[in-house]
């Protein structure tokens, strides 16, 4: 390797592979340029960002835990020491991944996708409506009140605000309608 002290007290080593580290005159923050173009900082603050050259992905680690990896498609993921995952999608589409299995996604129009650990989904779309996804049925719920449900075996009831309740057998066959 080869170590050379600049004027104003940087410190840069060269080693065989090509790999250059540079240390701060202060000797606070760290660079380390590899031979296949990756860069490594570690920063005053304590940070460690690394860049990967080939993915053209920056990884940055916190003295905290957290680490925030950004894509060269913009998006980016938040690692939090709890478990906790938040990933942001290009289109602004935000996903939360909770260390209890729990998960919520937030779209750019509104609708909020919320999926327990037990796989019950719930949608909650802009325009006031609500559907429930879970093992035994599919319910939309409107915002006047109307709730049309759909079993697993194919029946389905629709139960309108005004009262009246339809009842479909699993082949559609109407099997009471009372108003």
């Amino acid at each position: 390797k080869v170590e050379e002290v600049l004027t104003d007290g940087r410190r840069i080593i060269t080693f065989r592979n090509g790999t250059k580290k540079e240390i701060s005159a202060d000797k606070r923050m760290t660079t380390i340029s590899f031979f296949n173009g990756d860069v490594k900082k570690i920063m005053p603050d304590q940070r460690v960002i690394y860049y990967y050259a080939d993915a053209q992905t920056t990884h940055t680690a916190y003295p905290d835990g957290l680490e925030v990896l950004q894509f060269p498609n913009n998006q980016i993921e938040k690692h939090y020491p709890d478990g906790t995952q938040e990933i942001v999608f290009p289109d602004h589409t935000v996903k939360c991944l909770y260390s209890d299995g729990f998960k919520e996604t937030f779209f750019p129009d509104g609708t909020v996708v919320k999926v327990e650990k037990n796989g019950d989904k719930i949608v909650a779309f802009s325009n006031g409506q609500k559907e429930i996804h879970t093992l035994q049925f599919k319910r939309r719920e409107y915002p006047d009140g109307t709730v049309k449900t759909v079993y697993c075996n194919g029946r389905q009831e629709t139960k309108y605000s005004t009262g009246r309740v339809r009842i479909k057998d699993e082949e559609g066959n109407i099997i009471l309608d009372k108003k």
